[in-house]
């Protein structure tokens, strides 16, 4: 044990959890809306540290978990906005709920470290540990990736990187950095390498503007309060609103209108249909509506042609647990809990999975409805290469200060693994339009009606991660994961000989 170990080791238990929460917690200021990307190395580097020199596996499993803890709570905070629209009946799930996540997802970090540590705490075993489990986090339970560490990267040079390996690939390169800052034997190095890695994470990208196409596309965002937006003598108001919005202005060649934007079901909306058909001047439209299919109900979306016939139609398909349906509805509908976001009983049933709307002339778009363009295999799910992402969201569940702009960094994130322009419609903001390299063009703020017309980007030749998916590093981890398992094993088993015991 080194002087420098040993000085760590020896700090008292409680110590070390508060410095690990602290540590977290500084890695939380990388995401909006502070946006102090570089600090997304602080909980990086502890956790390379935690994994070399904790106590054990059980104590490396306890300090990850509080770091984790500390980076999770304060980067999703707006996790509590959903429970005061409705503060009288949801607003005391608000602290539960926030601390029941982060403890969930602190517990990945948990898991990743304590098993670094059982196999022996070196950069591999770390690389592996933290990003299978980050991996993981995207998959198990129907996933949940907010708040990966490439997140932060997005608007840098860093996170072009993600053109090329994606949200884990790129997420086992930023480990391997940490991995590399924390073991090189010199702190001259050390230094180095993290000036370095700050300026890949500061600089933004170098590469020349996008073309851009000939087609005109208007973003409409209502700007309609979740708590209002459902109240039938507001609905007229946002209603109207969007059809003034539609027939503002010049013709577009695209109308995208947010998530939801008729509190109607398609079966009862067509005459509404009709005005904006009228209003878009021949245009196609392409809106948030639910759908009744026999006796579900889906969050969906349908395109209208220029007579506001329903030419196209998609339901969302990666739903929102605990939002859009409730896990064991059973046992929750006992103590009279339902799905914050679902407004159909029972809540909505999912879609067959991603899906193109063809648009004709403008091509073909692959839509993602809110939560959706939090997964990357979302994006990349598509049947066949898409000429555009499309986002339609209500983000006005999310609040005002860092939910609506993290969200719009997952988009951003989608549009440089594509190598697609996204364009985003949300109700309350922030809709935009982002190239494919992930820059935002123009936007619309926070909690402003009105709308956007933007030139919508040409498309990119397709990344390498467009063509690979997750299943290259899947398969790295996986085997990583095995070869640790079995030198593990192999040194347990000669340690055993070399005290003159039985090998296991």
């Amino acid at each position: 044990m080194t002087m420098r170990t040993a000085r760590i080791t020896a700090w008292p238990w409680w110590a070390l959890v508060l410095i690990s929460i602290g540590a977290g917690a500084l890695g939380a200021l990388s995401h909006a809306p502070y946006d102090l990307a570089p600090f997304i190395l602080v909980p990086m580097v502890a956790a390379a540290a935690i994994a070399a020199r904790a106590s054990g596996a059980r104590g490396a499993g306890g300090l990850g978990l509080a770091l984790g803890f500390g980076y999770f709570i304060f980067t999703l905070s707006w996790i509590t906005e959903p429970f005061q629209v409705d503060a009288a009946v949801t607003g005391w799930m608000a602290p539960i709920a926030l601390v029941l996540l982060a403890l969930l997802l602190g517990s990945f970090w948990a898991a990743a470290l304590a098993f670094a540590r059982w196999a022996g705490g070196g950069p591999l075993a770390f690389i592996a540990g933290f990003a299978g489990t980050e991996m993981l986090r995207a998959y198990v339970f129907t996933g949940f990736p907010w708040a990966s560490p490439p997140q932060a990267l997005v608007n840098g040079l860093a996170g072009q990187g993600l053109a090329f390996l994606g949200p884990h690939g790129l997420l086992l390169g930023m480990a391997a950095v940490a991995a590399l800052i924390l073991h090189l034997r010199s702190s001259v190095l050390s230094a180095a390498l993290t000036v370095a890695a700050t300026g890949l994470i500061l600089v933004p990208p170098l590469s020349a503007p996008s073309p851009l196409t000939a087609t005109t596309v208007r973003l409409i965002q209502p700007n309609a309060p979740q708590d209002q937006k459902w109240d039938p003598a507001m609905i007229p108001v946002f209603v109207d609103r969007q059809i003034d919005y539609t027939a503002a202005g010049p013709v577009p060649d695209l109308v995208l209108l947010p998530e939801t934007a008729l509190p109607y079901l398609q079966e009862t909306a067509q005459p509404v249909f009709d005005v904006l058909a009228d209003a878009a001047r021949g245009a196609p439209i392409v809106l948030g509506i639910q759908r009744r299919v026999g006796d579900a109900y889906h969050n969906g979306l349908v395109m209208l042609d220029a007579t506001g016939q329903v030419a196209g139609t998609y339901d969302k398909h990666h739903l929102v647990p605990f939002g859009e349906y409730m896990p064991a509805r059973w046992l929750f509908r006992h103590i009279n809990v339902g799905g914050l976001a679902a407004r159909a009983e029972g809540g909505y049933a999912p879609g067959p999975g991603p899906a193109l709307i063809d648009l004709g002339p403008l091509g073909t778009a692959l839509p993602l409805i809110c939560y959706e363009v939090v997964f990357a295999h979302n994006a990349g799910g598509a049947p066949a290469r898409p000429g555009f992402l499309m986002n339609l969201t209500n983000d006005a569940w999310f609040g005002t200060r860092s939910g609506p702009q993290q969200h719009l960094a997952q988009a951003q994130m989608r549009a440089i693994e594509q190598g697609l322009p996204m364009l985003r419609a949300a109700n309350t903001g922030i809709s935009a339009v982002i190239d494919p390299r992930g820059r935002i063009l123009d936007a619309l703020p926070l909690n402003v009606a009105g709308y956007l017309d933007v030139t919508l980007p040409a498309p990119a030749p397709p990344t390498l991660y467009a063509r690979t998916g997750d299943a290259p590093y899947a398969l790295l981890l996986l085997v990583g994961g095995i070869a640790l398992v079995v030198q593990r094993a192999r040194a347990r088993r000669a340690q055993a000989i070399d005290a003159g015991r039985p090998a296991a």
